[in-house]
């Protein structure tokens, strides 16, 4: 159960940042599309306006900050999908450990499965050899019963 919420948890985690690092690049692309633009629109005029205020070593410095966090949103993003990919093995690793238990639990409840019905046998055939005794033992008390029926008439007469 914490297995199963924790990898909720931390899908949701990598979701939130594929579109962060989606909405980034998305971000990225449209400031590198807006910075280039010609003067004709008005967010490319106010980035011309910007880049011409700014040094070359500035502008430099900008996209090279720029590209730094974009690099380690990239990482970020890695890191998740690795941690991912781990949960996924160790997740795989424990369904199958549990499905050679199951298996192993099957096994053992054939096994009782067959030593119960072999018990029931046994014990229908010990109740058939009581039920013959008790049948042997009856005809042996008459017999005995006859004999001394025969004893006591052979003394009367």
């Amino acid at each position: 159960m914490k297995d199963s919420n924790r990898q909720s948890r931390q899908l949701e985690e990598l979701t939130g940042q594929m579109r962060e690092c989606k909405r980034y690049a998305s971000n990225l692309e449209n400031k590198r599309v807006d910075l280039f633009e010609g003067p004709g629109e008005g967010l490319g005029e106010d980035n011309v306006l910007l880049a011409s205020s700014m040094a070359n070593q500035q502008l430099i410095d900008h996209g090279n900050h720029m590209m730094d966090e974009t690099d380690q949103a990239i990482e970020r993003s890695k890191k998740v999908v690795h941690d991912t990919v781990n949960v996924g093995t160790e997740t795989a690793a424990a369904l199958k450990a549990q499905t050679e238990q199951m298996s192993r639990i099957v096994n053992e409840l054939d096994s009782i499965h067959f030593s119960i019905k072999k018990a029931s046998q046994l014990v229908k055939e010990i109740g058939r050899q009581v039920a013959t005794d008790r049948c042997i033992m009856a005809l042996l008390f008459l017999i005995v019963l006859g004999v001394i029926a025969i004893i006591i008439v052979k003394i009367v007469c």
